[in-house]
């Protein structure tokens, strides 16, 4: 069942990861390798100072996130959480009429435009603060509308 955000425009169809902050993707993997998982894409998203590494599981994914630097965000993040779960993902058919969905409903936003992330997968975050507290990433896949 998909749900909406102010229309149909821009409707939730499906859960498209789980970011995990991880202080080594290498020693992280291990454990997902362990029980079968295997690492399909591996990058470094400059602008994000994150290297990412998505592991396909099952109708979905894991993306473990290694900070390139400590003031990166997921650098800070594991300095005043440490390791655990960093964001949860969002799958949307308009990712443009979901940002604007939001503002228009005076959603708190991290980054008021949309940016390009890991795979190409076009995204912005909501701040936890206007999603009980979870740090929600809404994603698009390139070239899909």
């Amino acid at each position: 069942m998909e749900q909406t955000f102010a229309s149909s425009s821009a409707p939730v169809t499906s859960l498209d990861h789980l970011g995990i902050a991880v202080t080594s993707i290498a020693a992280a993997r291990e454990l997902y390798e362990a029980l079968g998982l295997t690492v399909a894409h591996e990058e470094i998203i400059e602008h994000e100072q994150v290297r990412v590494a998505m592991i396909s599981a099952g109708g979905s994914r894991l993306e473990l996130l290694e900070p390139l630097v400590p003031e990166s965000p997921v650098g800070r993040f594991l300095a005043h959480r440490g390791p655990g779960l960093h964001h949860i993902a969002l799958q949307v058919h308009d990712i443009a009429a979901a940002l604007s969905a939001l503002k228009a409903r005076g959603v708190r936003l991290i980054s008021e435009e949309v940016q390009t992330g890991a795979g190409g997968h076009l995204y912005f975050f909501v701040h936890p603060s206007s999603a009980g507290g979870v740090l929600l990433e809404i994603c698009q896949d390139q070239g899909k509308k």
